[in-house]
């Protein structure tokens, strides 16, 4: 026999956040109000007895100085003066009852004429001693609150009298103020309950119906992926606030822990990088240089009806950058052998035919010339610049510059000594840096009547710092232009340049050196870096 299946039911999701806030809330609210009732009909009560006692206290010392009264006492009936006294006094004090007794408690007067000659009920000791007295006790009107003072003449006590107002009417006193109370307490309740639904209504939807438990897992996968990923995360409020950080930005734009909370434009961040971190238009892929690093910016504005803020990433591509720059020139010198390659080839052939053709001496002049040509600029780079990267780099720029049409001259005052770099300036950005301005000299310098570049390279131990500089004969930059000319984007080959210039300043700022352009005497550009080197110590060898 087959079982029927069945399906299990699904559990109820818990209640959202908002919604246990609510109920949270109805239930304290509730709880406060249902106590500030308690208390206000305790209070109520106990204010009430005590006004009672000072009303009936009142009445009855009252009673009991009057003239009158120990003028009535001396009669022979004093009932008949007393009683009709005593009720008009009653009702206009507003009390349960007025009773003048004799000494022994008979009493003379009392709101029901059949209780009159009866024996009062109460304690009257206190005041047979002279004391008025106040106390709670069940007489014949039921429980009240009552005081007893004596009625003196000359000197002893002649009477005693009692006021008092009884228990049920102070309770009915309490009721109409409960009622009061509690109509109040329900619309505040009410009321509160309306503006507490209002309120979670709101947080519900900021929340989007999660409860507590979801909020608190997401928030740990939040900061679980937060500092999980490398790139870089910022996020800014409304008013271009840190108001989120992760640490690989925190890294790559060189900030502390504290930053969370400053305004994005007082981090001390390069100007084109602020501008972009403060635009209100979403950037995509722009490539902004730090001190020390090369960053790929993407800028997206947070929009709920009104601007939230935006959301930064960044990745560092300052490897990528370099290597990107060594393989354009491996690509170069790829190139230029293929070139010199393909060029030897055809100086090869002239020499065989004219060694063919019997002429044999015009054969050796020519292949004389041509090496001596190609061995002239060996010779000096290799003589002058005892810095072997430093060299291969001249040697395959000046091949690049060659296949181009442009000669790379290296000037006479140019040497620099083995080992004498200095330390912040590796060989990495040594590449970066001459390989980069001689690149824009020779294509500024391509096209022009007699192209050149010229390239001096110093650095000797008593120079104490080393010098670099590059001129072309090219059209050469405009004094309005040479400041920005440093900064990213400048270019006048159109879009997608003007990085080099920046990451040579880059390099030799981080090398504690300077950069500067004017110009050169071929008439174009001429850049000149200085970066200091280390001191020789004393007594050590020049």
């Amino acid at each position: 026999m087959r079982l029927p299946h069945f399906r299990p039911l699904p559990l109820p999701r818990p209640r959202s956040l908002a919604g246990q806030l609510f109920a949270m809330q109805v239930v304290l609210m509730a709880a406060v109000v249902a106590g500030c009732a308690v208390f206000a009909y305790v209070t109520d009560r106990a204010q009430a007895e005590e006004t009672a006692r000072r009303q009936s206290t009142a009445t009855a010392t009252a009673v009991a100085g009057s003239p009158s009264v120990v003028a009535a006492v001396r009669t022979a009936d004093p009932s008949a003066a007393l009683q009709p006294y005593t009720e008009e006094l009653r009702r206009r004090a507003d009390v349960a009852f007025v009773v003048i007794m004799a000494p022994d408690g008979t009493r003379w007067t009392h709101p029901e004429p059949d209780r009159i000659g009866r024996h009062y009920l109460g304690h009257i000791e206190p005041a047979l001693r002279g004391e008025t007295y106040s106390e709670t006790y069940p007489g014949t009107l039921g429980p009240s609150v009552r005081t007893i003072t004596p009625v003196l003449s000359g000197g002893r006590v002649v009477a005693l009298v009692s006021a008092g107002i009884t228990i049920e009417r102070i309770s009915a006193q309490v009721r109409e103020q409960v009622a009061a109370l509690l109509g109040m307490a329900g619309a505040a309740l009410a009321l509160g309950g309306a503006g507490t639904y209002v309120i979670n209504a709101r947080l519900r939807r900021h929340t989007h119906g999660m409860n507590a438990a979801e909020l608190s897992r997401m928030h740990d996968y939040h900061e679980a992926a937060l500092h999980a990923v490398r790139e870089g995360l910022v996020m800014l409020d409304g008013r271009r606030r840190i108001a989120l950080i992760n640490d690989g930005a925190r890294e790559l734009l060189g900030l502390d822990e504290g930053v969370v909370g400053r305004p994005a434009a007082e981090l001390g961040l390069p100007a084109p990088l602020t501008g972009a971190l403060l635009s209100s238009e979403p950037r995509v892929d722009e490539t902004h240089l730090t001190d020390d690093r090369v960053l790929v910016v993407n800028t997206r504005p947070v929009v709920g009806g009104e601007r939230r803020g935006t959301v930064v990433t960044l990745r560092d591509r300052t490897e990528l950058q370099a290597l990107s720059g060594e393989l354009d020139s491996q690509r170069g010198f790829t190139e230029a052998l293929r070139s010199q390659a393909h060029e030897a080839a055809n100086r090869l052939h002239t020499v065989v035919s004219l060694i063919e053709l019997g002429r044999v001496a015009e054969a050796v002049e020519f292949a004389t010339a041509e090496l001596e040509l190609a061995q002239a600029l060996t010779d000096r780079v290799v003589d002058a610049v005892g810095e072997p990267v430093l060299a291969a780099l001249l040697l395959g720029k000046a091949a690049q510059a060659n296949e181009r049409g442009v000669e790379l001259v290296l000037t006479e005052d140019s040497r620099i000594d083995d080992g004498l770099l200095p330390p912040a300036l590796g060989p990495r950005d040594l590449v970066t840096v001459l390989g980069n301005l001689v690149d824009n000299a020779v294509e500024a310098a391509g096209g022009t009547p007699h192209a050149r570049v010229t390239v001096t390279v110093a650095a000797r131990s008593g120079d104490g710092e080393l010098l670099l500089r590059v001129g072309d004969s090219g059209p050469g930059v405009r004094p309005a232009d040479r400041d920005a000319v440093l900064g990213r984007g400048w270019s006048t080959r159109g879009p997608g340049r003007g990085l080099g210039l920046a990451l040579v300043r880059q390099a030799v700022v981080r090398a504690a050196g300077t950069l500067t352009v004017d110009e050169a005497p071929e008439g174009g550009a001429r850049f000149t870096v200085r970066v200091p080197l280390p001191r020789t110590p004393a007594g050590g060898d020049a």
